[in-house]
């Protein structure tokens, strides 16, 4: 306890300084040493103010979000805040790094609050599936108003010192010296005891808090926690305070032991376990400060855009003069969009634009890292990693971004595997947080440690995968999709299927997904493995007579949903439900009604049983890495925690009839998964 939490002084300041690294995480221990320390405050006539602060580099990042899924130890978080608010000395939070979640209602609690100008704070409960529940909700009102604290708090996001100190949330900011600036301010603190419970909520418009509510409810898709917590932000302005705190804490307490706040804290330990792979212990990664990206087409440029959003100088290299000019163009408008939308500045959009340059294939001799992001052929990529191989210093890294493709035939043809990796981003690339990272048998442990340690430099989620026809994702997506198809031949129509699935939590149903990103894509994958398919094998084709028939999703107009000029959502046509029932009578098959939960549990058996089989072959080495690259990259919602952590809580039996079905869908060549190997591994996770 002495050890967690120390205190100094300095004249007639006492200070508190929460000493638990590496982030000062809220942990029983702090708790209990900051209430001792208050009490000595407070029996010592010396001290007359008080200054709560964190030593090394941050105030408080948040709670112990291990501790969420046990019995929280006492004292409780609003017991701390109690004693502070008890406190007959006036107690001033000092913030610098990150003060989140209970780390922010800590500073709430206290008198006042100063901060240095990187500080951020912010209360993300919501995004693990809970409420604050300490106060959040009702002291965050009363200093930035009912709509704002409902924004702030549902969406969960980081505020910077500067808008937390104009929304009231923050006295002041002080550059310099953190510590000295705080015992100044302390010093000469006249304004004594001035708890946020003895605060009014401040009146405003009731329209622009149903705005706020209503654009919550909208982007948290009307999920539990949201909701809760819009009920108790509105309860501060007409329950006495400690009403509202007590009924805060019991929504709190059960979500907290629910389903979805369970899954939300499996991803987020999941996310913290990826980057830890045997054999990289001790591996420095290589410097990456300048990239090369080959490829202008829209996944190249989203990988450029990505790299200039994080700050990395990228040569953009397209051997095609307008299909250069056109990928320019995408780079503009996309930090023009921005601009209009108040996202970044002009000046800012004009820096990022600077860092992206296009040049011939010899100015990468020079740079640190190279993606190739060329069309999907094995022979034209073996050529250009073979030109790559020869061009590129040597200690630069190849990496294809390559989505199915051989990754140790790629790297065999660079003259170099040591030094290639796969990074498979997901399209929009500058968007998406998934990448996959791909591990050759040859690529050296360095260049997997820079792989994993630039990943998180461009804010992704960076998840290693081995070698494999799709990797993780893609493979396990075309399972779904293969299922999927199968039920539109039995009897169902896209629009029910995506529906079905939408409803369940996806972000977009699959035919959707195939008309948004190109029916095409598909389409030359399926051409490419054709040689080597079983002519005993269950194959729809309807895909195909589409793509045939020119109907390759949004960008022409028609897929598996016909689209308006401008139109995001298509609609059913006749042509494609004639296609479909023509494949039906072709095979034979009588097309029956299916419901949502049937679809639901087929679509949801085939992608278990394929990621059992992702497992069982090492392709990826946890369950908890395939719910990540799920949630991440394929739109599972991740309130249900990715795949294999939803079937660790369903019934076992409902399951294995399920993939029963799937199987006899199937047919011929169907593998079974080891389901029982899988689900033991989300435990073990």
């Amino acid at each position: 306890m002495a050890d967690a939490v120390h205190l100094e002084t300095e004249g007639s300041v006492g200070l508190i300084v929460i000493d638990n690294p590496p982030v000062n995480a809220g942990s029983a221990a702090v708790r209990a040493g900051i209430v001792e320390r208050l009490k000595a405050v407070g029996d010592d006539p010396a001290i007359a103010v008080v200054v709560l602060m964190g030593a090394g580099t941050t105030f408080m990042a948040g709670s112990d979000i291990k501790e969420f899924g046990k019995p929280l130890a006492e004292p409780h978080l609003p017991a701390v805040i109690a004693a502070i608010e008890a406190c007959p000395k006036p107690v001033i939070a000092a913030i610098h790094g990150q003060a989140l979640g209970g780390g922010f209602e800590l500073a709430l609690g206290c008198d006042g609050r100063v901060a240095s100008p990187d500080a951020v704070v912010g209360l993300p409960e919501v995004k693990l599936g809970m409420i604050p529940g300490a106060g959040g909700t009702q002291r965050t009102p009363r200093l930035a108003g009912i709509a704002a604290a409902i924004e702030l708090i549902t969406s969960g996001r980081r505020v910077s010192a500067r808008e937390a100190h104009g929304l009231g949330l923050i006295d002041a900011i002080l550059d310099g010296d953190l510590r000295s600036g705080a015992v100044a301010v302390a010093q000469s603190w006249a304004d004594g005891k001035r708890p946020l419970a003895q605060r009014a909520v401040p009146d405003e418009p009731e329209q622009r808090i149903a705005e706020a509510e209503q654009a919550a409810l909208k982007k948290g898709r009307g999920r539990p926690a949201v909701k809760e917590a819009i009920a108790a932000i509105r309860a501060s302005a007409s329950v006495p305070f400690a009403e509202a705190l007590k009924q805060e804490r019991e929504t709190f307490q059960r979500l907290r032991n629910g389903e979805e706040a369970a899954a939300l804290r499996h991803l987020f330990f999941a996310q913290r376990r990826a980057s830890r792979i045997d054999g990289l212990e001790g591996q420095e990664p290589r410097p990456v400060t300048s990239v090369g990206v080959v490829g202008a087409g829209t996944m190249g440029i989203g990988i450029a855009l990505a790299f200039a959003d994080a700050g990395l100088p990228t040569t953009l290299v397209e051997g095609d003069a307008p299909a250069l000019e056109r990928g320019l163009a995408r780079v503009r408008a996309n930090y023009d969009r921005l601009v209009s939308g108040q996202k970044i500045s002009a000046a800012e959009a004009e820096r990022r634009v600077a860092l992206i340059a296009p040049a011939p294939l010899e100015a990468l001799r020079d740079v640190d890292l190279i993606v190739e992001a060329i069309f999907e052929d094995l022979e034209a990529k073996q050529g250009l990693l073979r030109a790559l191989g020869k061009i590129a210093k040597r200690s630069a890294i190849l990496a294809s971004n390559t989505s199915y493709l051989d990754l140790n035939l790629l790297a065999a043809a660079s003259g170099r595997p040591a030094d290639v990796v796969g990074l498979h981003f997901f399209s929009p690339a500058n968007v998406m947080r998934l990448l996959e990272i791909v591990q050759g048998e040859s690529t050296a442990p360095d260049v997997m440690a820079t792989a994993l340690a630039l990943s998180k430099r461009l804010g992704k989620v960076g998840v290693v995968a081995q070698v494999g026809e799709g990797f993780i994702g893609n493979r396990i997506y075309n399972a779904y999709r293969t299922q999927c198809e199968f039920m539109l031949e039995e009897g169902a129509y896209p629009q029910d299927i995506d529906a079905a699935l939408e409803a369940f939590g996806f972000a977009m149903g699959p035919f959707a997904v195939g008309d948004l990103s190109g029916l095409d894509i598909a389409w030359r994958m399926r051409a490419r493995l054709a040689a080597t398919r079983d002519p005993r094998a269950r194959y729809v084709d309807i895909l195909d007579k589409l793509c045939e028939a020119g109907r390759t999703g949004q960008k022409a107009g028609r897929g598996w949903y016909a689209y308006a000029p401008g139109a995001r959502r298509g609609e059913p046509y006749d042509e494609a439900r004639g296609l479909i029932e023509a494949a039906s009578a072709r095979k034979g098959i009588v097309r029956r009604t299916f419901t949502s939960e049937e679809i639901v549990m087929r679509a949801m058996a085939a992608i278990v049983n394929e990621a059992a089989l992702v497992l069982d072959e090492g392709v990826a080495k946890r369950a908890s890495d395939i719910d990540l690259v799920m949630v991440n990259g394929f739109g599972f919602p991740d309130y249900r925690g990715g795949p294999l952590f939803w079937a660790s809580r369903r019934d076992g039996r409902e399951l294995a009839a399920a993939i029963d079905a799937v199987e006899t869908a199937y047919g011929f060549a169907f593998r079974r998964g080891d389901l029982s190997a899988a689900l033991r591994s989300v435990a073990d996770d």
